[in-house]
């Protein structure tokens, strides 16, 4: 029997938590291939999405794929995002939250994804630091 990633439901524990102690959650998601996210806000092959329940609609973090609507500069945009592919979650007020290790294209590609030529190739995941791993707060 196959069983399922403990990522998911750290994911949303920690999503839970930072709700109910008024914080705001982050997401921290390396943008490879064709996800559904906006292009022109990734910054080195990552993305910040704040997840909170103010910001986004039809948030669901299901096992597979997390999917939800939100504005970026006023429009309103479909998200979709292997689990695979989230590096963190942490509460944006304090930092505290959780990292994980990038786990290829191992998750899929979300079937609704469209197809689109402007989207640059798939990357190379970056090489891994050595040392401590770090948050760091994003405003």
């Amino acid at each position: 029997m196959q069983t399922v990633s403990t990522k998911p439901y750290l994911i949303r524990a920690i999503h839970e938590w930072c709700s109910d102690q008024g914080f705001t959650p982050y997401l921290v998601v390396a943008v490879r291939g064709k996800m559904q996210v906006p292009m022109e806000y990734v910054k080195n092959g990552e993305i910040v999405l704040n997840i909170s329940y103010n910001a986004c609609r039809n948030l669901t973090i299901a096992n597979d794929f997390i999917s939800f609507s939100a504005r970026f500069n006023g429009i309103s945009r479909d998200i979709a995002i292997p689990v695979g592919a989230v590096i963190s979650i942490f509460s944006r007020e304090n930092g505290e939250g959780m990292g994980f290790e990038y786990e290829g294209d191992a998750q899929g590609e979300p079937e609704s994804a469209p197809e689109s030529g402007s989207e640059p190739p798939p990357q190379e995941p970056p090489p891994r630091p050595s040392g401590r791993p770090q948050l760091r707060v994003v405003k």
